[in-house]
């Protein structure tokens, strides 16, 4: 109780003076005549600030949970150990350790490679192997999700304990988490990833103890700790509604679009047939009333079953109709015809002949619209209930993204369902060993969040409590940091190099207000992160711009135009061979370091030479270079890091 509050007191004082600072910047410290960076640095403070909100929102209600309850008599779990290409050693120790877990249950290995190999070392464990079936070929795969989306269906366990294919479990790990479901509303217990192969200075930020810490306890107390991906427990029945309920959804969807686009067709045909008879005028309407009657209907709620049955018989009894009206007209026609033109019979086929000029008389009559009312029938009939596009109708975890662990849970809170963080290491995995592989993985990490985002934006989702919104909204939200790193990066560039000033003054008005807030949110993350280092997360937040401004626009291009991303599975093996510095991989941090380092030696100068008039503004921007030359140092760290061989060999001896 004590801490809680020490953080809200905290969290109430960084907000106070945030709020203030950025007022009195946007009323009256942007220097407009320098707009194209004042303007750029004004925002990207603005950033930061409902960074701080989101931030603080989150540790409003951290939750610090005790131990679970005992697990729930004759509970059946099924563990899944997903792998693609990683060795099969590293698997089957995994799976070797899943199958000595206390608690009954099965163990399986999902082989999304589908290697002869991995199969018989799950033989000789005596664990179960699954791959995909024929359904899948040819048909979208979905990467990880479909991979548990297709062993779903060929298990029965009433819990599912999933693990990566790296991630080594305890054997304790569901005797210390199925408790939690004794509460009848939990779908979801998240335990935290721990790398047993990252040194003590963690220079890749492998261990995320911010996160796998306050944040998602900060999350918890909203109902809203998420689902990593990996040494989480779900319970399958809030799967396979989600299943349910999407797949019911997605057929709703496909439905009401028939249905607008049936209303444009009839509303075409209808302005064809204004010259047309009072008939066929009022078959036209009837159908248009049956649109909006199903359409109605389905806002209303109505089963899509009903709603399609009742709109095929108005249809159908609309089409007798016409097709009898217009029989009669062209037996009427062919009489008078036949009056008027004497009809020959041809010999050959014993059928009766109408002439051209008789056919161009007939031709020239207006039909009613049968071709109109086909069209409406065969759209409504042709929405594809069997979803033969995919492997199978239904995919209770998310396919939207490519980290199908957020989308999923997401639509579980939405659907009422709640979730637990359970803050004990539980199972050790290995870390990425190398900055390239460090790199695809949170370049995927934050691509598929942002694909959630843009497509299933938490703050407009049905179902979701406002703190939910937030809570995955601040996730999504932390990604677009890229952006506000360039201006906080050129601002002091410009300052020093040219004396464009961003702001109107650095003076003692401007530390007036700049830093209470900026030493209260450094003694926030103290409080929070008490006995947690939290340093590595700040500098990558700042250091990795380029990664988090690629993963915007990559994300932004295949979610609106259609654009691979290109899917890397994180590689779990250790790199061989002399690895030069990889200059490709960090050369936009070098260049902003570079252009920081010759910043300071101008704005000194200047200085120096009575070309700046403000000694406070030259020191601030001093201070604000040295503080992201500091951030920026851990890259070059990363690029040099080898991870020691001693402390790879002792976990594959542990595992």
């Amino acid at each position: 109780m004590l801490r809680r509050l020490a953080i809200r007191v905290m969290v109430l004082l960084v907000l106070t003076s945030g709020t203030v600072y950025v007022g009195w910047r946007w009323l009256f410290s942007v220097n407009w005549p320098n707009w194209w960076i004042a303007l750029p640095l004004v925002l990207a403070e603005t950033y930061s600030l409902i960074d701080a909100y989101l931030f603080g929102t989150t540790m409003w209600r951290l939750k610090e949970r005790g131990e679970a309850p005992p697990p729930p008599a004759g509970a059946t779990v099924d563990v899944f150990i997903t792998t693609y290409n990683e060795p099969v050693e590293m698997v089957a120790a995994t799976a070797a350790a899943a199958r000595a877990i206390a608690h009954p249950h099965s163990t399986w290995v999902l082989d999304d490679g589908d290697r002869p190999e991995m199969r018989a070392a799950c033989e000789e464990l005596g664990v179960g192997y699954v791959t995909r079936s024929q359904d899948w070929a040819d048909r979208p795969r979905h990467a990880k999700a479909g991979n548990l989306n297709n062993a779903l269906f060929r298990t029965e366990g009433e819990f599912l304990l999933i693990l990566d294919a790296d991630q080594v479990p305890d054997p304790t790990i569901l005797d210390r988490t199925l408790g939690w479901f004794t509460d009848p509303e939990v779908a979801l217990v998240q335990t935290p990833q721990y790398f047993t192969n990252v040194t003590g200075s963690d220079p890749l930020g492998s261990q995320a103890p911010l996160f796998y810490g306050p944040i998602q306890q900060g999350k918890d107390g909203w109902n809203a700790a998420f689902f990593c991906g990996s040494n989480a427990v779900l319970r399958r029945e809030a799967l396979m509604q989600l299943g349910i309920v999407g797949y019911v959804r997605q057929v709703d969807d496909a439905v009401r679009e028939a249905l607008r686009t049936s209303g444009r067709i009839l509303d075409r045909a209808a302005r064809r047939s204004s010259r047309s008879d009072l008939a066929t005028a009022t078959a036209i309407r009837a159908v248009r009333a049956a649109v909006r009657q199903a359409r109605s209907d389905l806002d209303g709620g109505a089963p899509v079953s009903e709603v399609t049955y009742a709109f095929q018989r108005e249809l159908d009894v609309v089409s007798r109709s016409t097709v009898d009206r217009d029989v009669e007209a062209i037996r009427a026609d062919l009489a008078a015809l036949a009056a008027e033109h004497p009809v020959e019979e041809d010999e050959e086929l014993g059928l009766p002949v109408i002439d051209e000029e008789a056919m161009a008389r007939l031709a020239q009559r207006e039909w009613s619209p049968l071709g109109a009312v086909a069209s409406v029938r065969a759209l409504v009939d042709s929405v594809d209930v069997h979803r033969h596009d995919e492997a199978q109708p239904m995919m209770p975890l998310a396919t939207v993204s490519v980290t199908e662990d957020m989308a999923t849970c997401m639509r579980l809170h939405g659907l009422g369902w709640r979730s637990v963080y359970h803050h004990e290491v539980l199972a050790h995995g290995l870390a990425p060993e190398d900055l390239q592989t460090m790199l695809q993985q949170r370049l995927r990490w934050s691509q598929g969040t942002l694909q959630v985002m843009l497509r299933e934006n938490p703050l407009v989702q049905r179902g979701l409590s406002l703190g939910q919104r937030l809570m995955y909204f601040a996730t999504m939200w932390s990604y677009l940091s890229g952006f506000a790193a360039v201006a906080y990066l050129a601002a002091p560039i410009v300052y020093l190099c040219f004396g464009v000033l961003p702001v109107k003054a650095y003076g003692l008005e401007f530390l007036s207000y700049f830093l209470p807030y900026v030493v209260l949110n450094q003694l926030l993350f103290f409080v929070v992160g008490y006995g947690v280092k939290t340093w590595r997360g700040h500098q990558y937040s700042l250091a990795l711009f380029p990664l988090w401004i690629r993963a915007c626009w990559t994300a932004a291009a295949n979610v609106w135009f259609g654009k691979p991303l290109g899917f890397v599975v994180t590689p779990k093996t250790r790199p061989t061979g002399h690895r030069p510095f990889p200059w490709r991989l960090v050369w936009p941090q070098l260049l902003a370091m570079a252009a920081l380092v010759v910043a300071v030696v101008i704005g000194v100068l200047r200085l120096v030479l009575d070309l700046s008039d403000s000694f406070i503004g030259t020191g601030v921007n001093t201070l604000w270079v040295a503080y992201d030359l500091l951030v920026l140092s851990v890259i070059i760290e990363a690029a040099r890091f080898r991870a020691p061989e001693e402390e790879r060999t002792v976990q594959e001896e542990s595992a």
